[in-house]
């Protein structure tokens, strides 16, 4: 019996230990992730600790055989704040954007012309197929088909967006230069590298400016700045040139020298290059009635969200990547949330009308503000928020948690400045009138407003205001009343002053 009585103990004791070890494990386990988390939370804190913040233009630029790339500042605290690098680049007529891809998320938006996207899904089919080359010539035999992905026709307003790692690239086929700007979100879970934005080229020998300088002294983006002409800069190299020429002839069953030509190891002609004739693919038209279809789509979207299916859960099954909608225009004003006649209008591209943005956890929002209205003071909730001016001038007014204004000055086209999340912004526009877009960096970014019909002020009871503000109720009264408008304000008597 005693020896039974001993066992039990023992058991008892090593049962007490193993479970105290895996406690302690877990507990450890949890410390280096909770740390980890703090890590992260710590550094976003310090990167937002702004005192001032600036409507900047392109800190470098550098051109391309058939186009020119304008990079913002990555070591600017405010773009180090929001985590994201901007670009621009201009691809003149018949101008190709080589194929590439990048370490994060990215949203584009087309500022001006016409032309042709490709993006490059692991996994997809070739959809695309042209006829044979017997089909025209009446021959027989072996037959040259050409077979690719999904191409996309995009125009002047349209916003693309991109997962982390997809290939693409844009070709030029309008008579005006195709002008791009763009954000590539560098702190999304989907970067696993660090916070420096790597673009990955397929083809090409591109310049080194293309990649991130984070870190690195002013002066070098100062040295990269202005009209550096075709073969001065620096070059890096594409992603075939790395790998071993006999490795990459087996790989894709060619011969030697047209392995050496996918290195680029000569070609200087950057990462935009001029196309000799028409390129030429398999690529429908939009028609009317394609765009008219858009619009069906569009109304039944909105339909159902009315009806409240937009809380439905989604199962995998309603769009995958390979037929996920990529673009979506924002210029059109009758797909504006917001209208005010005398004002402006809103228009909001989120997850809910183009469901992949939910995976990029990207948004984007397009303001247009007539002469001297002005878009209501308000806070981004969720999102920080990268403005870029596409149209005409105005003032903009950003306070931090201190009551202290970080920015106040005027801000015209070509411009961009960021608002961190929380931070109140008002915006007027000038006698020109205004217009921008907003990169956000959730993909049901949503903000809360401080005047107008649906204001946080309006919300609270007259007596509340009154003693947070030491005013009567009829001040309070009319604090809350004097503006019906939402979001847009038309200009009142004491805009001209």
């Amino acid at each position: 019996m005693a020896n039974h009585s001993s066992l039990l103990s023992l058991s008892i004791c090593v049962l007490v230990l193993f479970h105290g070890s895996v406690a302690q494990i877990e507990q450890v386990t949890s410390r280096g992730s909770q740390g980890e988390s703090q890590r992260q939370q710590r550094w976003q804190r310090d990167e937002c600790q702004l005192n001032r913040i600036n409507a900047v233009e392109p800190s470098r630029s550098f051109n391309s055989e058939a186009g020119q790339t304008e990079i913002w500042d990555e070591n600017d605290q405010q773009f180090q704040c929001v985590g994201v690098v901007a670009m621009r680049h201009t691809i003149q007529q018949k101008g190709l954007l080589l194929p590439q891809y990048v370490n994060g998320p990215k949203l584009i938006y087309v500022v001006q012309g016409n032309g042709i996207q490709g993006a490059v899904i692991p996994g997809c089919a070739e959809t695309y197929q042209s006829p044979s080359e017997s089909q025209f010539t009446g021959r027989q035999g072996e037959s040259q088909r050409d077979q690719h992905q999904k191409v996309r026709q995009i125009r002047q307003g349209d916003v693309i967006s991109l997962p982390a790692g997809v290939a693409q690239w844009i070709y030029n086929n309008g008579r005006n230069p195709l002008v791009l700007v763009q954000i590539i979100d560098t702190s999304n879970p989907a970067n696993q590298l660090d916070q420096n934005h790597r673009d990955f080229f397929l083809a090409g020998n591109p310049q080194q400016e293309v990649q991130s300088l984070r870190g690195e002294s002013s002066l070098r983006g100062r040295e990269g700045r202005g009209s550096s002409r075709r073969g001065e800069s620096r070059r890096s190299s594409n992603v075939f040139s790395g790998l071993d020429e006999r490795i990459i002839s087996e790989a894709f069953n060619i011969d030697s020298n047209l392995a050496r030509k996918l290195r680029g190891e000569n070609d200087n002609r950057g990462i935009i290059v001029s196309v000799e004739h028409d390129l030429e693919m398999l690529a429908p038209p939009r028609s009317q009635e394609e765009e008219q279809q858009q619009q069906r789509e569009e109304a039944q979207r909105q339909l159902e969200r009315s009806r409240g299916s937009s809380r439905r859960l989604f199962n995998g099954v309603e769009e995958t990547f390979c037929t996920a909608r990529m673009r979506h225009n924002l210029d059109n004003p009758s797909e504006s949330d917001i209208f005010n006649p005398r004002a402006g209008r809103v228009t909001n591209v989120n997850s809910h009308n183009l469901p992949i943005l939910r995976f990029l956890r990207l948004s984007i929002q397009k303001a247009v503000l007539y002469s001297n209205a002005i878009m209501t003071p308000h806070w981004n909730m969720n999102a920080h928020s990268i403005r870029y001016i596409t149209r005409g001038s105005g003032r903009v007014q950003i306070v931090n948690e201190n009551g202290n204004s970080v920015f106040d000055g005027q801000v015209q086209r070509g411009q961009m400045l960021t608002v961190p999340q929380n931070f109140v912004v008002i915006t007027k526009a000038s006698n020109e009138g205004l217009e921008w877009v907003s990169f956000k960096t959730n993909d049901q970014a949503k903000i809360s407003q401080l005047a107008g019909r649906v204001s946080a002020i309006r919300s609270m009871p007259e007596e509340v205001l009154a003693n947070a503000f030491q005013v009567s109720v009829e001040e309070a009264r009319r604090l809350k009343d004097n503006r019906q408008e939402v979001t847009v304000l038309s200009p009142g008597s004491r805009s001209r002053v």
